[in-house]
C-alpha cells in the first residue's frame, strides 16, 4: 500500500510538471512570435534608413572628392613639380658657375672676370 501511494503521488507530480512545461512552451512561442513582429515592424525600417544614410554619405563623399580634394591634389602636384624643376635648374646653374671658376653664376650685365696671370 505504501508503494502504491508513492506511485500515485509520482504520477500526479509528473502530470503537473507536464502541464507546467506545456504552459511555458506556449508562452515561449508567443514571445518568439512577438519578437518576430517587432523585428519586422521596427528593426527592418531602421535598417533601411541606415542603408539610405550610407548611400547619402557615399554620394557626399564622392562629391567632395570630385570638387574639393581632386583639384587640391592637382594644384599641389603641379606646384611641387614646378618647385622641383626650379631646384634642378638652380643646381645646374650653380654647377655651371663652378666650372667658370667663380663659384657663382655670372650676374646679369656683368663683365666676365679676367684671370690674373
Amino acid at each position: 500500500m505504501w508503494l502504491a501511494s508513492v506511485r500515485d503521488v509520482a504520477i500526479v507530480l509528473l502530470a503537473l510538471e507536464t502541464l507546467v512545461i506545456g504552459a511555458l512552451l506556449a508562452i515561449t512561442l508567443l514571445q518568439i512570435r512577438s519578437l518576430v513582429r517587432v523585428l519586422r515592424d521596427e528593426v527592418l525600417p531602421m535598417l533601411q534608413s541606415a542603408n539610405d544614410t550610407v548611400t547619402t554619405v557615399k554620394g557626399t563623399t564622392r562629391f567632395v572628392s570630385d570638387t574639393v580634394v581632386s583639384p587640391i591634389i592637382k594644384v599641389t602636384s603641379v606646384s611641387t613639380g614646378t618647385l622641383q624643376a626650379l631646384r634642378s635648374l638652380a643646381l645646374i646653374v650653380r654647377r655651371v658657375g663652378r666650372r667658370d671658376g667663380t663659384g657663382m653664376p655670372p650676374a646679369e650685365g656683368s663683365q666676365p672676370r679676367e684671370e690674373e696671370g
